[in-house]
Parts: structure tokens; C-alpha cells; sequence
């Protein structure tokens, strides 16, 4: 039988916590359980504000209507695009973090669990349909698109991220419509860019990547690290740009990245590839290799959501690559696609298995579920063949022989790592942690039979292997923060040589390498395993050692992380300076120094720039950032440091994006047994309905 809210409600709650205040409706008490929550920290004060706000549009509603939103409001903070009510249901500790029983003072208050597990989801559904909050996603009349929510099936959303989620559905299959035309000597080009297929070896996937994205107005490459897609792309620009050159028509190419920092290593990547590449010096000067932020590619308009470039003033381009397009959400992939030409090509790249965006939604994984099977249907099969003379018949790949997977035909996955070979302890433990396998991990760890892999198992928070081996790295050869220090104090230039002198950007220059040889990894923010705790750990060691002489808010040496672009300065989030003294321009004494951070410029040429502390506002301490800082960087050796107690945020994505931020040695360290396990069982979850839409075909209200 279908329980209403009142009936869900304990005796005690009404008669105990409500008594003395005047008769209250049912959605009053809701509003007040909601409170409770909230003070206990299972929920946001801004779900249980938008809750009240729900409540004043209508005080009539089913109280069922507000709870549903309130668990909405919260699952946006917590990355999913959606309430899936049934799933909800099911495991009700997935919409709330559940409190321990004993927690409860008086075991007065009504548990989260208790309320969601006596729910039934079909009169729950039938209770938001009813709802005047509410509109059915099929309904496109004038008076549904004034609803702040959209049920559609058993998925509830705020009507901005139903927005968001049917125009990139909309978009995305009008450009799986539009077939592309392909050079009629497809085959010879991607010959001469690749070399011909050999029997026996193993699939050229790049190959077949690039094939596929000659054909189509969108098209996704995706891999790990060292699996090729920077090569991949700039090969696909030079395919793509020949036959226009020669036609003496151009494409207008661009190349985006979500952060300063991915941006910055793209620009680098590609600048090296294009230099090598086997084309002639025309269609080498026609393949760009800088690359700009997303927001600064859309122009964006700061205090607002809105940019320049829109459905209405569309971006002057003929070709779009997106790198690291795990790190875009929802909202942002919405407006990239509203700003495309209808007839621009969207290709993105980007590691499915990393991290998604810290905002709402996982739009690369969302696209990527089929990438690993493969699905392609037997037309794709055979042209793929036929253009790239490789053979896939031992690619033990699914086939699509019903057409359900339309997305699939335009998505490749790189299988092949060349930076972490079959004896890569770095990529046989990324691989381990990617498959949730956690015992296989661990042995691996224990056995110690890779020198690039490192484990460390702190005894206690006070253990001072821990500042140990943040200094001096290993015995076997990874650096620690001792190194770039020791470069900063033994390579500096004379005292009285002039700042426009070029050793100075030389030292610069290589104080900024030195110091991207190490970079430790957290995955919180607060606490003694956090950023903030470890960046003042390791400030406090490094002032005991003597290797700084402050610690104090600017210091030379002080490495920084930029935490929000600066246009004016040039400066992007997530770029890394560190202060030094220079020689202070036009100084009246001779030989005066002066503190500047100097911040790469990462133009593919070695640059330097410096700039005074005075002028950064946003920046922060970073012997210690966040894995998802870190998401578009590598360093020599990655330290990735894990919390005491598991966390929401520790999943196997985590674990394995802070791994293959590592080039050359990672080094694992544990506070406590056990809690690298746990994360790695754990796989983050996001709801979203982009997928299931797309297959289901369901059409798109204009």
C-alpha cells in the first residue's frame, strides 16, 4: 500500500521536537527534517533553501514532490545530472551519505534511510507527475517550461540541467547524421602518415581513429596515458588539412583544453609532433599548435554564465579538438556545442577512466560506455578495412549488427601504451586499479619487484618518514623536494648581473623543471592527510632543513598554483610559479633584489615570464595539490598520499588519475591499511540520462 509523507513520519518527531510551536502543515515538518539533516551535514543548506523556495511557489504540494527535490538539489552537488528515483530506492545510502544509527540523539530524528526505504518509486513518480512543480519531459506546451523540474521516466532534474542534457543530445545526433566526405585517396594518405598495415601486428588503433574522424562532424578519441593521443590528433589535423591546402581552401582549425595547464602541455605536445611531421611545409604552417582555454575560446563574460560565442554568433571555425575532455561538464559542453558551426567538426580526446569534472556531470564517460567493446556495426567494420588495411577480426570487439549503438561509429579507443610498457610497474598498477583489482594491486605493490613503483606505510601521523621522503625521494633515484632547491640555491646566476640577462630565465627555466620532478598528491583538501595540513607539514620541514629561510606568506622558493585564470596577467588555473629573487629592475642600488614568481610560458620554447606577489591574487601553496588539480599535468614522480578513514571522494577513478599523473616513478603512500583497497572497489557513479537518450531516440522539444 502507498505511504504518504505523514504516515512516514515517527510519533516522537511531531510530539517531542514540534512541541510548543503552532500546528504545522506536513511540508512544514518535511521542512524542519530537512533542517535536522542539514545541521548534521547529510545535506546542503543551498538543497534545503531551494526546497523552501520549491514550497513557496506551492504550498499545496505533496510534501513527497519536496523531498524528491531536496534529493535532486543534492545529487547536482555531488556531480550526477539527475535523480534516478528507482536507484535511489534501492540503495538509499547513494542519495545520502547515511549517519551510524547511534549518531542520532534520542533516536528522535527520522534517518534518511528509514524515509527512502518506505517509499514505494511507482507512487513516487505517479506523486511528481501529478505535481504543478513538475513537467513531463514529453510536454512541450508553454506552461511545462515555467516547471523547475522535469520528471522524465523515473529521472528527475532541475529543468536547467534537462536543458543542458537534450540540447547536447540534440546536437550530437545531428552530427552523427552528417556524413562527412572523404578523400578519394584515403587510403594512400593514411599510408603515407602511418606506413601500411603489416600481417601479424597488432591494430594500428590511431590509424583507425583517424579514419573514422575524416568521416563524421564528431568524433571522439579516447585512450590512457601513452597510448597516443596527441599524435593521433596532430596526424588527423595534417588528414584533414592536405586535401583543403591543396584545394586551396584551408580549414580554420582550433585546439582547446579545459585548463591553462592542459592547455599549456597540448600547446607544447603538439608544437614538438608538427615539427616531425612527414607533410609538406604548407600543410605544416596550416596545422596550429597553439591552444586556448574553453572559457577563452567561447569568450567568457566574468559574473555570468554566458559567453560571446552562442547559438546566435556561432565560432569562426571549421575543426574543434578538445583535450582532456573528462574534465568538461555538462553546463560547458551544452554551450561548446550551441557555439559550433553546423558544419565545423567537434573532435574531443581524453582518458574515459580519469576523473570527471568536479561540476555536474561525466559527459566523456557518458559517451565512452561503449568504447571498450568497441560495437561497431558491420558497415563500419568493413570500411574501416578497407581505407586503413587493418584487420579486425582479432580485435575481439562486440559488433553492432542491430544499429543500437550509434555513437559507438564515431568513437575509438587507443589500446597501446607507449609510455608504460608491458615491465611498467606504473602502468601494470594503473591497469590493476582500472579493472578493480585491488588484490592484484597490492601484490604488486608488496612485491617490490618494479623500480618504478614505491609504497610507503606511514605508523602513525607523527612517523617522520613521511618528511623524509617528501625531501629526499628514494635511495633508488626519484627526487624529492630537497631538489629543487638545491638547483634554486647552487645554479644562481652572479649577484649584480642585470635582470635582461638570459642566465637569469635560464635558472628560472630550470628551477621550474627541477621542481616538476616531484609534486605530492592528495585526495582532500582538509585535514593532517589534506592539502592544506601537508602544504604546512611540509613548509614547517623544509624551514627545520633549512633549504628555505620563511615561512612566511612569500619566501623564495615558495612554489604557487594559480586557482583562477587571470587574463590580464596571461596566467591560467591550475599554472605553477615559484618566488625567487631576482635583480630589481632600474634599482637605484646596484645589486638590489627583488621577489617575482616565475610562471613557464608555456610556449613550446622554453619561456619564462615573472611577476611581482603583489599582483596575484588567486594563488595558494602547492608542495601538496589535489588529484583533481592535477588532471592534465605529469610529473617525474608522483606521490599520491591517501587519508586515514575513507572518504566519499576516494574511488578507483581517483586512484588511478592520481597513478598516471606519474612519468617515470609513483610512489604510494598509506596513512592506514586498508583504505587503498576500499577505493579501489569503489567506482564513481553519475547519473545522467545523455546515453540512454541518445539510444532511445526520444526527440528533443525545440
Amino acid at each position: 500500500m502507498s505511504r504518504t509523507f505523514a504516515d512516514l513520519l515517527p510519533q516522537s518527531l511531531t510530539a517531542d521536537s514540534l512541541a510548543g510551536l503552532a500546528p504545522l502543515s506536513r511540508a512544514d515538518d518535511l521542512l524542519l527534517l530537512l533542517t535536522r539533516w542539514v545541521e548534521r551535514g547529510w545535506l546542503r543548506a543551498l538543497d534545503k533553501a531551494f526546497v523552501a523556495f520549491l514550497h513557496e511557489l506551492a504550498p499545496d504540494d505533496d510534501p513527497l514532490v519536496l523531498l524528491a527535490a531536496a534529493l535532486t538539489s543534492h545529487q547536482l552537488g555531488h556531480g550526477h545530472v539527475c535523480l534516478d528515483l528507482f536507484e535511489t530506492l534501492k540503495e538509499p545510502d547513494f542519495a545520502l551519505s547515511l549517519p551510524p544509527e547511534g549518531d542520532v540523539q534520542g533516536g528522535v530524528m527520522l534517518l534518511p534511510s528509514q524515509l527512502l526505504e518506505a517509499l514505494d518509486g511507482a507512487h513516487w513518480c505517479k506523486v511528481l507527475a501529478g505535481s504543478k512543480l513538475v513537467a513531463l519531459a514529453a510536454d512541450s506546451s508553454e506552461a511545462a517550461q515555467q516547471c523547475p523540474l522535469v520528471l522524465s521516466g523515473k529521472r528527475l532534474y532541475l529543468r536547467r540541467y534537462w536543458a543542458y542534457e537534450r540540447r547536447i543530445d540534440q546536437s550530437l545526433r545531428q552530427r552523427l547524421a552528417q556524413n562527412e566526405a572523404t578523400p578519394s585517396d584515403l587510403p594512400q594518405r593514411l599510408t603515407g602518415l602511418f606506413g601500411a598495415a603489416k600481417p601479424g601486428e597488432v591494430i594500428d588503433w590511431q590509424k583507425l581513429a583517424c579514419a573514422l574522424a575524416t568521416r563524421g562532424a564528431f568524433s571522439i578519441v579516447t585512450g590512457g596515458p601513452g597510448t597516443g593521443k596527441t599524435t593521433t590528433v596532430v596526424r588527423l589535423l595534417a588528414l584533414l588539412q592536405a586535401p583543403a591546402v591543396e584545394a586551396g581552401q584551408p580549414l580554420r582549425i582550433r585546439l582547446a583544453a579545459p585548463t591553462g595547464k592542459a592547455a599549456a602541455r597540448l600547446t607544447e605536445s603538439i608544437s614538438q609532433q608538427v615539427r616531425t611531421l612527414k607533410v609538406s611545409d604548407d600543410i605544416r604552417s596550416k596545422i596550429p599548435s597553439d591552444v586556448t582555454t574553453v572559457h577563452r575560446l567561447l569568450g567568457s563574460r566574468p559574473g555570468t554564465r554566458h559567453f560571446r560565442h552562442h547559438a546566435g554568433n556561432r565560432l569562426p571555425l571549421d575543426v574543434l579538438v578538445v583535450d582532456e575532455a573528462s574534465m568538461i561538464d555538462l553546463e560547458m559542453m551544452a554551450n561548446l556545442l550551441d557555439a559550433l558551426p553546423a558544419n565545423a567538426r567537434l573532435i574531443l580526446l581524453g582518458d574515459k577512466d580519469q576523473l570527471a569534472s568536479v561540476e555536474a556531470g561525466a559527459v566523456l564517460g557518458d559517451l565512452c560506455r561503449d568504447a571498450e567493446a568497441g560495437w561497431y556495426s558491420p558497415q563500419t567494420r568493413q570500411w574501416l578495412e578497407s581505407v586503413s588495411g587493418e584487420n579486425l577480426a582479432a580485435s575481439e570487439l562486440q559488433e553492432d549488427t542491430q544499429g543500437l549503438h550509434p555513437l559507438a561509429q564515431q568513437v575509438v579507443m587507443l589500446r597501446h601504451s607507449r609510455r608504460f610498457g608491458e615491465g611498467s610497474g606504473i602502468g601494470q598498477l594503473a591497469r590493476w586499479v582500472n579493472q578493480q583489482q585491488p588484490e592484484e594491486a597490492r601484490k604488486l605493490l608488496a612485491a617490490r619487484s618494479h623500480a618504478d613503483v614505491f609504497n610507503v606505510s606511514l605508523k602513525n601521523e607523527q612517523d617522520r618518514s613521511l618528511e623524509r621522503m617528501l625531501l629526499e625521494g628514494h635511495a633508488q633515484g626519484p627526487q624529492g623536494y630537497r631538489h629543487y632547491l638545491t638547483v634554486l640555491r647552487n645554479q644562481r646566476p652572479t649577484l649584480g648581473t642585470a635582470l635582461e640577462d638570459s642566465r637569469w630565465t635560464e635558472w628560472a627555466r630550470s628551477v621550474l623543471q627541477a621542481f616538476d620532478a616531484f609534486q605530492l598528491l592528495c585526495a582532500v583538501r582538509k585535514g593532517p592527510w589534506g592539502v592544506e595540513g601537508l602544504n604546512q607539514r611540509i613548509t614547517e620541514a623544509l624551514l627545520k632543513a633549512r633549504l628555505i629561510d620563511s615561512d612566511q606568506q612569500w619566501y623564495e622558493g615558495r612554489p604557487v598554483l594559480m586557482t583562477r585564470n587571470d587574463y590580464g596577467l596571461g596566467l591560467m588555473n591550475g599554472d605553477i610559479g615559484i618566488a625567487l629573487k631576482l635583480p630589481e629592475r632600474d634599482g637605484p642600488e646596484a645589486g638590489k633584489q627583488v621577489l617575482r614568481v616565475a610562471f613557464p610560458r608555456n610556449d613550446g620554447q622554453g619561456g619564462v615570464r615573472f611577476v611581482l606577489p603583489s599582483r596575484l591574487n588567486d594563488v595558494e601553496t602547492v608542495y601538496a595539490m589535489t588529484v583533481h588539480k592535477s588532471q592534465g599535468s605529469e610529473f617525474a614522480h608522483t606521490a599520491l598520499i591517501l587519508p586515514d578513514a575513507l572518504n566519499p571522494v576516494l574511488t578507483k577513478e581517483l586512484i588511478y588519475t592520481g597513478i598516471t599523473r606519474a612519468k617515470d616513478w609513483f610512489t604510494l603512500i598509506e596513512p592506514r591499511a586498508g583504505v587503498f583497497e576500499e577505493a579501489v572497489r569503489r567506482k564513481v557513479k553519475r547519473l545522467s540520462g545523455l546515453m540512454l537518450e541518445l539510444k532511445e531516440g526520444i526527440d528533443t522539444p525545440d
